[in-house]
């Protein structure tokens, strides 16, 4: 029976190889990422209990590094022009806390990654962690320099004490690449340089019991960029509990959360409007949870204190603001059976839009944003979730809510219509963050499927839709977003193999075609405001085998169909690539 499940499994993944290969367009991934995926690690936020069993001595053999980030709202993988997340292969059977990989491939791509920790005395680790990639970019497409890098330099800290764990790292970061995504003109041998420097510290405290205080975070980012930008920020979040607390003989406990949180951002710019904002926000979260077996009700609602200044060469004067929200928190789940859980439930909240937060979205923008938070009013949803025999895990669920300024990016036009010696963002090849209030509906599913334990096949799939107030179109975001993926072991375990594909519909985005006329030269411009950037299938191969318990080969192939796709108007992306190399563990 066995062999049948492998056979058509294996038919099932040749199918959808076939069956991508048929679209014309195509995306490019490359992920060198080797922490663990924070949203397979890091604690809900919500008052529904958490079961912790932190044996010290169990956690110190396999330790896990929390890192503080934004889970992606789609997928692990995102489209860049030279990486997205890793399509490498990560054996599960075994630690790999000490290696060296490097690699090679087409583009004249580099790829280095090195970790390095060990255990002292106490039971603390301490450890570094190193990444570097790097292309050529696309000297056949473009007659001026596309060529990108990306460091990362970390050093961590693990501590595991008798009541919780304590984790502290520290992290620069240097992206190096090009506003390369010129369409408008036709220039010669440019400078089109941009970089960005980040230093990041975060700690982060996790009690191994519920008791009142759940974990303290803290996090802080120093960025800079080759246009002398500047943006400090740091965050405080603290949870505080009181857990399984029963309710007479009912059967049922009750949970109480408390999530205190403060945020403080202030962001420079020093060239064009010389924009600066400055935002310090204060949450609080209380909520309580009413459970009874896999069935649960919550209510709560959070609360915003929000301490705004904006400021740039056009405002006569410093523009302040001061402001309280409340935002509704509730969910619901009824678990008829495993098989069949029904939830709803409402919720909101209020996001800092910072600089830093902008370039993870768009590389391309330009240095000088006009910085707001967003704020969700509401945001309704209901969805049905299950475990079909331990074989299928689907989530599927629908939701409708209310947004102001709400953040989308819109081509820049020239900034200088007669300039001969222009600045890299100074040729309609950058963007700029625009807000609108308006209203969104969403689908979303996903679908993990395990017919053999060295087999896992699952997709997600997402539609978001935007009415917006003064906008016809939102644009630079897709209608709909997929994935696909797969992971087969085998050679008894000695073999990976890794199959990944993103999709994404057309994009509306804005665009600008400009004529030259008299000598000096001046430009006339005209807007399109209803400009297609294409869709795009991006399928990723991957493999590893493991020559040696300490020794390994990979292969990874990106954008197989071998489609320049573009990312935002004007920026393609490399072609097929295959890269190769070796890692050692110790």
């Amino acid at each position: 029976m066995n062999k049948r499940i492998q056979l058509l499994s294996i038919i099932f993944l040749g199918f959808s190889s076939v069956a991508f290969s048929q679209i014309k367009e195509e995306k490019l991934i490359l992920n060198k990422k080797r922490e663990p995926e924070i949203k397979k690690i890091e604690k809900k936020k919500t008052s529904v209990e958490t079961i912790k069993n932190y044996p010290p001595e169990e956690k110190s053999q396999n330790p896990v590094q929390y890192r503080i980030t934004d889970v992606p709202a789609v997928s692990d993988f995102k489209t860049s022009t030279i990486q997205g997340q890793d399509v490498t292969p990560k054996f599960e059977g075994s630690a790999q806390n000490n290696y060296i990989q490097f690699g090679m491939g087409n583009y004249g791509k580099i790829l280095g990654d090195a970790n390095f920790s060990k255990t002292l005395e106490n039971k603390i680790e301490v450890g570094v962690d190193a990444h570097f990639l790097s292309t050529q970019g696309l000297k056949k497409v473009y007659d001026w320099d596309s060529k990108q890098s990306s460091t990362t330099l970390g050093a961590f800290l693990n501590s595991y004490g008798d009541k919780g764990k304590f984790n502290l790292n520290a992290e620069y970061g240097l992206d190096s690449y090009n506003y390369y995504g010129i369409y408008a003109l036709e220039p010669a041998d440019v400078d089109l340089d941009q970089r960005v420097n980040q230093f990041k510290v975060n700690g982060y405290y996790d009690f191994y019991s519920n008791e009142i205080l759940n974990d303290v975070r803290v996090k802080s980012s120093f960025l800079k960029d080759h246009f002398d930008a500047q943006e400090n920020q740091v965050s405080i979040l603290a949870n505080l509990s009181k857990h399984a607390v029963e309710i007479g003989k009912s059967g049922i406990n009750l949970n109480a959360d408390l999530g205190v949180g403060l945020d403080a951002v202030k962001s420079e710019f020093a060239i064009l409007d010389k924009n600066t904002s400055n935002f310090v926000n204060l949450n609080l979260a209380p909520k309580v949870t009413f459970r009874k077996g896999d069935s649960y009700l919550m209510l709560g609602s959070s609360f915003a204190f929000l301490n705004s200044k904006n400021q740039n060469l056009m405002m006569a004067e410093q523009m302040k603001n001061n402001k309280t929200y409340w935002f509704p928190q509730a969910e619901f789940q009824y678990a008829a059976a495993d098989e069949f859980k029904f939830y709803g439930g409402v919720d909101g909240g209020l996001k800092l839009n910072t600089y830093a937060d902008l370039l993870q979205q768009n590389p391309f923008i330009v240095s000088d944003q006009y910085l707001r938070p967003t704020e969700t009013k509401y945001h309704f949803y209901v969805g049905l979730r299950g475990d079909i025999d331990e074989m299928f895990k689907y989530d599927v669920s629908a939701g409708y809510g209310k947004m102001n300024d709400i953040m989308f990016f819109r081509a820049n036009d020239l900034f200088d219509y007669t300039s001969v010696n222009r600045s890299a963002y100074n040729y309609a090849n950058t963007f700029s963050a625009v807000y609108d209030n308006g209203n969104v509906s969403d689908i979303k599913g996903s679908l993990q499927y395990f017919p053999l334990a060295n087999l896992v096949l699952d997709t997600e799939v997402k539609f978001t839709k935007f009415d917006l107030d003064n906008y016809s179109d939102i644009y630079n975001v897709p209608l709909v977003t997929a994935s696909i993926g797969a992971k087969y072991t085998m050679l008894d375990q000695k073999l990976m193999l890794g199959f990944k594909g993103i999709f994404a519909s057309d994009r509306t985005t804005n665009s600008f075609v400009l004529e030259g006329v008299g000598n000096p030269v001046t430009y006339l411009s005209t807007e399109d405001t209803n400009d297609k950037v294409g869709g795009y299938a991006d399928l990723n191969l991957s493999a590893e085998y493991k020559i040696h318990k300490n020794f390994s080969i990979f292969a990874l192939g990106n954008n197989l169909l071998n489609s320049k796709y573009q990312t935002y108007k004007g920026y393609k992306v490399l072609g097929a690539q295959i890269l190769g190399g070796v890692k050692i563990t110790f």
